[in-house]
């Protein structure tokens, strides 16, 4: 049997959480197959009543953006262009339905390796806040996201924010991803690319792929070697792609084709990347 909880405050929700650790449910969308079971046992706490959790605001750091915010409020906010990526990320997480309840917290909590936040939010070294009853603590996304499935999060905390830096919202930045058909489709490979130019070329470089390895990665060597590049001649190593992935086999792709997909991708999204720069 399941109880459900709807705190319409955060502390509330602290508070039942550590008297009685529950599971999380903010939009819903993957709850029900992730427990791969009929009915839903234990505790479920509902998040969507907690006005915290929703909205993005500019603050004297960075961007804000609350963990219980849609994908559809996030494709059409008014948002800088280093964070195109992640609104084109926003508009293909599953369908207009999906779009309207899924929620950017949930996305990241959820974990899947095929998460089409994620690759968007490393371009722009997004940092994730935990609140629990006894306080609030930050964690780079890299260190939030430990494996498929598999986050940081404690028991007794909710995810209550994703904060995005000053720092990372210069430039622009692109959204890609492949799968086995146009729409309401995981990701066989996706990337993300954010970059800043001055005088025709590169001054810096953030290239995150997604769905090839346990968690998305950024590429550091790759963007490395694209600095002093031109705008208009940009080229990647798809060798140096392939050493920063390990994809595996899987009935959607063979890791050998993630691999050249990923670098491709990259190519093309880097390209799209410049001339929007130019």
């Amino acid at each position: 049997m399941t109880a459900y909880l709807r705190p319409s405050t955060l502390d509330a929700a602290l508070q039942a959480l550590r008297a009685n650790p529950s599971r999380l449910l903010a939009g819903g969308t993957d709850i029900y197959p992730a427990t791969q079971s009929a009915t839903l046992m234990g505790a479920v706490m509902d998040l969507m009543s907690l006005p915290a959790l929703s909205g993005i605001s500019q603050t004297a750091a960075g961007v804000r953006i609350g963990a219980c915010t849609t994908w559809t409020s996030i494709a059409q906010a008014k948002l800088s262009p280093a964070l195109r990526a992640l609104q084109q990320a926003a508009t293909q997480v599953g369908g207009g339905q999906i779009q309207n309840v899924g929620t950017i917290g949930g996305n990241l909590c959820n974990a899947s390796p095929a998460a089409d936040g994620i690759p968007p939010l490393l371009a722009v070294d997004a940092v994730v806040e935990l609140a629990s009853a006894t306080g609030t603590r930050q964690l780079a996304l890299t260190d939030f996201i430990l494996g498929p499935r598999k986050t940081a999060r404690r028991p007794d905390e909710i995810l209550t924010a994703i904060l995005i830096p000053n720092s990372a919202l210069a430039g622009q930045s692109q959204f890609l991803k492949l799968g086995a058909r146009a729409y309401l489709v995981i990701s066989i490979a996706m990337v993300a690319t954010r970059l800043t130019a001055e005088n025709g070329q590169i001054t810096s470089a953030a290239l995150a792929v997604g769905a090839c390895s346990a968690t998305a990665q950024r590429l550091g060597a790759v963007e490395a070697a694209l600095i002093g590049q031109p705008l208009n001649a940009p080229t990647i190593s798809a060798d140096a792609v392939a050493a920063a992935l390990s994809p595996m086999d899987d009935l959607r792709a063979t890791a050998a084709y993630r691999r050249h997909a990923a670098t491709e991708l990259l190519r093309r999204a880097i390209t799209q990347t410049c001339k929007a720069l130019a």
